[in-house]
């Protein structure tokens, strides 16, 4: 029989599987490689995370953000407002220019910022992201705040950078970039 592994070499395997990964792992994934519950595994990222391990929970599932950027790569928030119908082109404008999308943002009234990882590199993200909000029916985090939102975007340098925005400007989608 196999012995199985107590919390901490758990909590290792999961950091060397998604250390091992370019994309995410789901739970119910990780749970079956490690045979546990899911459940087990939401437990084992929340303690992971309060020690200050860089894991991203996407809707695709878990990956381990290394904050390292790639060389010259450049970072900029953008503030935008658009339909729900738009999301889809809106992502598509930032990856089709060589962008990335890391995340969305909301300021909300009563909860203050509530950030939610993304990670949209590809015109496949974008159509999956699209995909699972359509089918579950469930409204994006940028309805709740009359559709303004950010987002960390990423690009190879700062001309990407402003490609993209200017692009998005021309749609009516930014409003504004703060760095």
């Amino acid at each position: 029989m196999e012995r199985s592994l107590d919390g901490d070499q758990r909590r290792a395997e999961i950091i060397r599987m998604l250390k091992g990964n370019t994309s995410p792992i789901s739970g119910t994934e990780l749970a079956r490689r490690l045979r546990v519950s899911r459940q087990v595994i939401v437990q084992d990222v929340a303690l992971l995370r309060a020690v200050n391990k860089n894991i991203l929970s996407t809707n695709k599932g878990y990956l381990l953000f290394e904050p390292e950027r790639e060389a010259g790569e450049c970072r900029k928030t953008i503030c935008v407002r658009h339909t729900t119908e738009q999301v889809l082109d809106e992502f598509f404008t930032v990856v089709d220019l060589g962008g990335k999308i890391f995340d969305v943002v909301v300021e909300h009234e009563l909860y203050g910022q509530i950030a939610v990882d993304l990670i949209i590199a590809s015109r496949q993200d974008a159509e999956e992201f699209c995909r699972k909000m359509q089918s579950s029916q469930v409204k994006p985090l940028k309805e709740l705040t009359e559709d303004i939102h950010y987002h960390t975007i990423a690009a190879r340098d700062e001309a990407a950078l402003e490609r993209i925005a200017q692009a998005l400007k021309e749609k009516g989608y930014l409003l504004h970039t703060l760095s």
